[in-house]
């Protein structure tokens, strides 16, 4: 190597060491993709899931990323004492000129380190709602829902949010500490219904769409409830009654899949609808004007105008 450098030398006019630094800085970086290739090949030979292999991807990357970093500093600056100056100065520098990527980096560490949420999760992040797909040094990115679209499904946009967002916006995690949502349909009957009727229809309903859980998935549920301090005593179908304006309200709470949120409340309307069709005694309330009319000798006549 030696020669070659020399020669390169009288050749072009650069140093030798220069030539040296170059030939040693290919071979680590040949190294580096050889093992990372290595890794992956095994990895992905003993796991089939998608996600996993995503995983060990991203890991293989970020270490072979960070050995690479060390090693070329070393080669290139020469000994740990030249390392530490020069990422004294480097993280000076990059204070005072680079605060947005400094803290979006900072921000990635935090989600390294304290796992806010992971690949799969469903997030909010600000007025921004997705599910996380992919999680880089500066930013992650999520498959919107909702937007323009209504209820819980997807706009077909993929949405990157700077990692430093996490230290100034509220952010909700969808899965995180309860694999489940409650979610909530409400119906509205007059008040002339037989809303007795009407909630032994609705329970019935409610209680044949509502997540059903083996005891062993119950477990874990109350379990990872307990960890994060969410407790839950009972996860069965609820309804509440109360009145309104223009009618008395119905609400059926249950416990559904986050991803089975407008399904889970598209099935129910179905439901409903097709159960109060076939029901003489129960009607939907909605806003109407009533209108009296007082005719002379006769006692006062009533009629409702939509």
């Amino acid at each position: 190597m030696r020669k070659i450098t020399n020669w390169l030398e009288s050749f072009t006019g650069v140093s030798s060491e220069f030539y040296q630094h170059l030939l040693v800085t290919l071979a680590v970086v040949l190294g580096l993709w050889l093992m990372s290739t290595l890794v992956l090949s095994i990895a992905f030979k003993r796991e089939k899931d998608i996600r996993k292999r995503y995983q060990w991807r991203k890991f293989t990357n970020y270490i072979i990323t960070g050995i690479g970093i060390i090693l070329l500093v070393n080669v290139w600056f020469g000994g740990l004492r030249s390392i530490a100056t020069f990422l004294g100065l480097l993280s000076a520098g990059l204070v005072l000129a680079l605060r947005e990527p400094v803290l979006n980096m900072a921000g990635w560490l935090f989600i390294i380190w304290k796992r806010p949420f992971r690949i799969g999760d469903r997030v909010q992040v600000g007025d921004i709602i997705g599910d996380v797909i992919d999680i880089r040094l500066f930013q992650f990115s999520v498959n919107e829902i909702r937007g323009w679209v209504n209820a819980d499904q997807a706009t077909g946009r993929v949405v990157n949010i700077p990692n430093g967002r996490l230290f100034t916006d509220p952010q909700a995690n969808y899965n995180y500490g309860f694999p489940f949502i409650w979610n909530e349909v409400t119906v509205v009957v007059t008040f002339e219904s037989n809303w007795h009727r009407a909630k032994a229809i609705l329970t019935e309903i409610v209680d044949k769409h509502d997540e059903k859980l083996s005891e062993q998935a119950m477990q874990q549920v109350k379990r990872q409830s307990q960890r994060h301090l969410i407790f839950y005593d009972d996860f069965s179908p609820s309804l509440f009654t109360d009145v309104q304006e223009n009618g008395i309200r119905l609400t059926m709470r249950y416990m559904c899949s986050v991803l089975r949120r407008r399904k889970s409340t598209n099935d129910i309307w179905e439901d409903v609808l097709t159960a109060f069709a076939s029901t003489d005694d129960v009607r939907f309330a909605y806003p109407t004007t009533r209108f009296y009319q007082a005719n002379e000798g006769q006692k006062m006549q009533g009629y409702d105008v939509p």
